[in-house]
């Protein structure tokens, strides 16, 4: 039998084994859902009046403003996150010890307070009349102490020799770390600052706290004021609004995979799958 690094290949009594525990827990999945479906049904949730709701233009322009809304903090989120994750990267890598320390207490600090507190102590302690920007800079602060690990880890990831070859031609080090280093720190850290993106995207439903209208604050309105058949439609409301953050968060990944996609395309030179020819190095300084 061929072994993998984390564990031996299974033999036929354990193939067999952990295909019927599939079957088992497949059943059992389904069986929840059926029970649920089936309880939710009999309670009228399922029922078509709680869909009709949907088709009222007063709703469905609540859920467009709040989709916008939630956009605009994931945006002004992202940008200084990644910017804020630069920063406390390059800060940690410093030969400066001041500047170590400093953006090293700033990162386990951020990263050990609850991101709620954060939002929270921000929007009360400075921003009350602007919630919007008390979410995205709270989201900004705590995602941008991760991406600055993600990066941290990008940079040491790269081979020394790459940064000793340019401090050989002449070049700083900040020229060093912006030109060498940072780039190829992306490159390989790109599904994992995606990744965050993502993560940041679906903590902006933390702005209910500070009674921002982004989509779960909306929904949670939406439901608690609509009432239909003597109950109210929590149920197709979160089905709803999930759909929609399902929606988001697919279409950053895609967004990621394309990304990623065209990195590797004008690395290799040509389509994916292509090799292409370097071009001939003119003088030592180029083949570095």
């Amino acid at each position: 039998m061929s072994a993998s690094v984390l564990y031996d290949t299974p033999g036929p009594k354990a193939t067999v084994r952990n295909r019927l525990y599939a079957v088992v827990g497949s059943l059992a999945i389904l069986a929840l859902l059926v029970v649920s479906f089936v309880r939710l049904s009999d309670k009228g949730h399922l029922a078509p009046e709680m869909w009709d709701i949907f088709n009222y233009a007063g709703i469905r322009q609540n859920i467009a403003d709040a989709v916008l809304a939630t956009l605009k903090a994931f945006g002004l989120a992202a940008i200084g996150s990644l910017i804020l994750g630069v920063i406390l990267a390059v800060g940690r890598l410093s030969d400066h010890k001041p500047v170590r320390w400093l953006a090293t207490a700033f990162i386990e600090l951020f990263r050990s307070i609850p991101l709620l507190i954060t939002i929270y102590a921000i929007w009360v302690g400075f921003l009350t009349d602007y919630s919007m920007w008390a979410l995205a800079l709270g989201l900004s602060v705590y995602n941008g102490c991760v991406q600055a690990e993600v990066l941290r880890a990008g940079i040491n990831s790269v081979p020394k020799g790459q940064g000793e070859a340019a401090y050989a031609l002449g070049m700083g080090k900040t020229q060093v770390m912006v030109s060498v280093l940072i780039p190829q720190a992306v490159r390989a850290m790109l599904p994992t600052i995606i990744s965050q993106l993502v993560v940041t995207l679906k903590d902006t439903s933390l702005g209910f706290i500070i009674l921002y209208p982004e989509l779960l604050q909306t929904a949670r309105l939406i439901a608690s004021n609509t009432q239909v058949n003597g109950q109210y439609p929590y149920v197709s409301t979160i089905i709803v609004i999930g759909a929609i953050y399902i929606g988001m968060c697919l279409l950053l990944s895609a967004l990621a995979t394309w990304i990623e996609k065209r990195g590797r395309r004008a690395r290799s030179g040509g389509a994916p799958g292509t090799t292409g020819t370097p071009a001939p190095a003119v003088d030592g300084a180029s083949a570095v």
